[in-house]
């Protein structure tokens, strides 16, 4: 009875040392099921010799199995040194010229007085589509920023948490307004380049600076003058630059190799931070900067006397189409002039 009990009770330890041991091999075998995954000694000796280590992954950037990229290195310092010192200086620069230009010029007025006539300058059309190019624009720019510099600037003010949460619904924003962004300047595109094609008139209102420095001085100019063409065509390749890389971050298995994939984003930030001070040019000499120039893209009528001034070679192209003389400068109540 006893030798039995005693058999028994071996043949039950036997088993449970075999499930014991057993156990460790076979989750083993299921964590690591390749014979081509890294051995720790391979990857010591990779990160020694500074080789890239991979592994395998089924989607379909194959880089993205890359868990150590040597060459990486160069453009990490590149993006977080000269990218965004560009960015930085080129906003900061941008903003100080404005700040000493207001306080030298002041806000550019009507030299002649509100008319109390209006005239069209841009239809419903236009203005959507350059308010959702500006808008789409602003937040792809803010959202872009804070990837570039929120972690120095944001990240100490709102903390970790909020931080992350900010970044995570931004980056999110970033990639999906990006395409009514590419959609409006299209838009925008087909509306005015034939308005702003270059010409000899354009020399003129360089010349004189386009009177934004002295007062009393109005060089005549078409629908757009040569200030509005430099930002009309800025914005135009910049806005396809951006587009354009834009597409291959989002898309990497299409850009071509690591390196590529690390040009276009270079670029992609630096002709964001260069746009992003133009723009900043453009808000502030459409708003504050100049008295009545918002009303062009607010309700599309602008007065007639701030036409006459700023664009009196379109106000008369305007009027003779319409087969009437150009209105004069008097007062009265504000009236459309067409």
């Amino acid at each position: 009875m006893v030798q039995t009990l005693l058999k028994r009770a071996a043949t039950l330890f036997a088993v449970v040392a075999l499930i014991t041991f057993a156990a460790p091999e076979l989750s083993a075998q299921q964590v690591n099921p390749t014979e081509s995954a890294v051995q720790e000694e391979q990857l010591m000796r990779a990160l020694q010799s500074g080789e890239a280590v991979s592994g395998r992954i089924t989607i379909p950037d194959a880089r993205a199995g890359d868990l150590i990229k040597p060459d990486n290195k160069g453009w990490a310092d590149t993006h977080g040194g000269t990218v965004k010192t560009v960015n930085v200086a080129a906003i900061i620069g941008m903003l100080v010229l404005l700040i000493g230009f207001y306080m030298y010029r002041g806000r550019i007025r009507i030299d002649s007085g509100p008319s109390g006539r209006t005239i069209q300058r841009f239809n419903a059309v236009e203005r959507f589509a350059h308010w959702l190019l500006a808008a789409t624009f602003i937040i792809l720019a803010l959202t872009g920023l804070n990837l570039l510099i929120g972690r120095a600037i944001i990240l100490p003010i709102v903390g970790e948490s909020a931080f992350g949460t900010l970044s995570g619904w931004g980056k999110i924003a970033h990639n999906y307004l990006a395409w009514p962004f590419m959609a409006a300047l299209v838009v925008v595109f087909i509306a005015w380049v034939l308005q702003n094609i270059p010409d000899k008139t354009d020399i003129e209102w360089i010349k004189k600076g386009g009177g934004l420095f002295t007062k009393g001085i109005h060089p005549p100019a078409k629908k757009f003058n040569a200030g509005q063409k430099v930002i009309f065509w800025s914005v135009i390749i910049g806005g396809a630059a951006l587009s354009f890389t834009g597409v291959m971050l989002l898309f990497p298995e299409i850009a071509g190799t690591s390196a590529q994939w690390q040009f276009y984003q270079v670029i992609h930030a630096i002709v964001a931070g260069i746009m992003t001070a133009i723009i900043i040019a453009h808000i502030y000499i459409g708003s504050v900067g100049m008295e009545g120039a918002f009303d062009a893209m607010g309700s599309g009528q602008v007065d007639v006397n701030w036409a006459k001034e700023h664009h009196s070679l379109w106000v008369d192209e305007k009027l003779a189409r319409e087969g009437r003389a150009a209105p004069s400068s008097g007062g009265g109540a504000p009236q459309p002039a067409e």
